[in-house]
């Protein structure tokens, strides 16, 4: 389609009404809402967990024409549902051809613009912005100012065209101005600056501002988001209270409910395409890495208030898979299978993304994280191996056998290991865990059936001597115990 050059030719097109309308930017997003709602389209496609919970206030807020903010904890996908809304904007919005704000080309808001509209007249040039460069964010921080965000007078602008400095000729326009007709969004809200604050509102309500003295009208027409976390209101800062009064509607964000939902997220975000190479996960390595997540969120060692990202399990996936791609690549196999083992190589993903109470403080985050990831393992286990007899594995063990495997292997070498503890390849076959004949899944399977075993203290594992008998301790109040305590009084 050819796209007009000029105010004359825009007027004439198929722009040309809705731009008379001067339809507003909110309402722009809420009609494309409310016609991806009748074609019962899903509004953000890419956004999973958050379909009977958060996406209905959004949905709400947009039709309700407010500005919001998203409140939740880090690695909560604020983010990136802000950026999500743009999908709701025109594809194309016209625009003054090297305006600074996306004016209007029919109601020019900007000084010069509007000069350059009275002398050019149908004449005058329009230009064409994506919907994607109609979003501006910006991150909160305590050094921003009200020139960054609203603009400051240009002193080399006003020398050049020897305007008064009170002039609008002579602005610089910040951020905000940069957003007309648009979507801007602040991430992390309570860090900035109360005074800056207050600019904000000021002219988001009531459409002036003073930039060094001079009172400036700029009645925007923008989206306002904000996203913030419960832990800044009283750690770094607080959103002043006239500002959230003029927030129209405020909404929590949360953690993936389920382990699947989690899983789908984490497959969704990290990056498992390598180079084209085969990369295959099992099903059921995916629920440990994400149940790992899920068990430290629950652990009294971590700190509820920070949260536990999103991005632990999708770090540690990625993790995972690179221990197990450096294992391929040395054993010169083609697929790239992780393991159980993979997943305590890979600890530095997990250990700087956990906020530790002073319990876990004394215990270290290495120690944290092995115990994370054997409980996760525990969990899983139960899930697959329930009605699985593992017997006969357990007595190897207590007829004391052992059991060392190194986590560079190869899938041949540990499936000749692990051939000698009796019904261990049986069990991973009923478990439904692996085909047999497949030897890298095989043994991935059974690492996770003896680090289950281990979870569940039906065995041992150390670093030295690699699985073993469980070790028997003393009961507390047993009659041994008692007999020996009378014994030495």
């Amino acid at each position: 389609m050819q796209m007009p050059k000029t105010v004359g030719e825009l007027r004439a097109s198929q722009f040309g009404e809705s731009l008379a309308r001067n339809r507003s930017v909110k309402d722009e997003l809420r009609e494309n809402l409310i016609s991806k709602l009748q074609r019962r389209d899903k509004i953000f496609p890419d956004i999973v967990g958050y379909d009977d919970t958060v996406i209905p206030g959004i949905v709400n807020s947009i039709l309700s024409r407010h500005n919001f903010i998203l409140l939740g904890l880090r690695g909560q996908a604020k983010s990136r549902i802000l950026r999500e809304i743009t999908s709701l904007l025109d594809e194309w919005l016209p625009v003054i051809r090297g305006c600074e704000i996306n004016d209007n080309p029919f109601a020019p808001l900007c000084k010069a613009c509007r000069l350059l509209v009275q002398e050019s007249g149908d004449q005058a040039p329009v230009a064409f912005v994506p919907r994607t460069s109609r979003y501006i964010e910006k991150l909160a921080t305590p050094d921003v100012t009200i020139a960054d965000l609203i603009g400051d007078v240009d002193p080399i602008k006003a020398a050049r065209g020897g305007h008064l400095l009170s002039d609008d000729l002579t602005i610089h326009y910040g951020l905000l101005p940069r957003a007309n007709r648009g979507v801007f969004a602040i991430n992390e809200l309570p860090d900035l600056a109360g005074k800056v604050q207050v600019g904000l509102f000021n002219i988001m309500q009531e459409g002036d501002v003073q930039i060094k003295g001079y009172p400036i009208r700029l009645p925007l027409d923008v989206m306002l988001l904000f996203s913030a976390n419960p832990e800044d209101y009283t750690a770094r800062g607080k959103i002043i209270t006239p500002l959230k009064d003029r927030i129209g509607s405020e909404i929590a964000t949360h953690y993936p409910t389920t382990v699947e939902e989690g899983m789908h997220i984490t497959r969704q975000e990290a990056w498992l395409d390598r180079d084209g190479s085969s990369v295959a996960i099992p099903e059921f390595m995916s629920r440990v890495i994400e149940q790992i997540a899920f068990e430290a969120r629950k652990d009294q060692r971590v700190d509820k208030r920070s949260g536990v990202s999103q991005r632990l399990p999708i770090s540690l996936i990625e993790n995972v898979v690179s221990n197990a791609e450096r294992r391929r690549l040395l054993a010169r196999e083609t697929r790239t299978v992780p393991r159980i083992s993979d997943v305590y190589a890979a600890q530095s993903a997990m250990t700087g993304k956990l906020e530790l109470e002073y319990e876990g403080e004394q215990q270290g985050a290495g120690r944290v994280a092995r115990d994370l990831i054997k409980a996760a393992v525990g969990t899983v286990f139960d899930g697959y191996c329930s009605h699985v007899d593992c017997s006969s594995i357990v007595s190897f063990f207590n007829d004391g056998g052992s059991l060392r495997l190194s986590e560079m292997d190869s899938s041949e070498l540990c499936i000749q290991t692990l051939g000698r503890v009796n019904g261990l390849l049986e069990a991973a076959g009923k478990a439904g865990l692996a085909d047999t004949r497949d030897l890298a899944a095989t043994v991935s399977a059974c690492e996770l059936i003896l680090e289950g075993l281990h979870a569940r203290k039906k065995i041992s594992r150390s670093e030295e001597r690699g699985y073993s008998a469980a070790k028997q301790e003393p009961r507390e109040y047993g009659f041994e115990t008692l007999n020996r305590s009378r014994r030495v009084n």
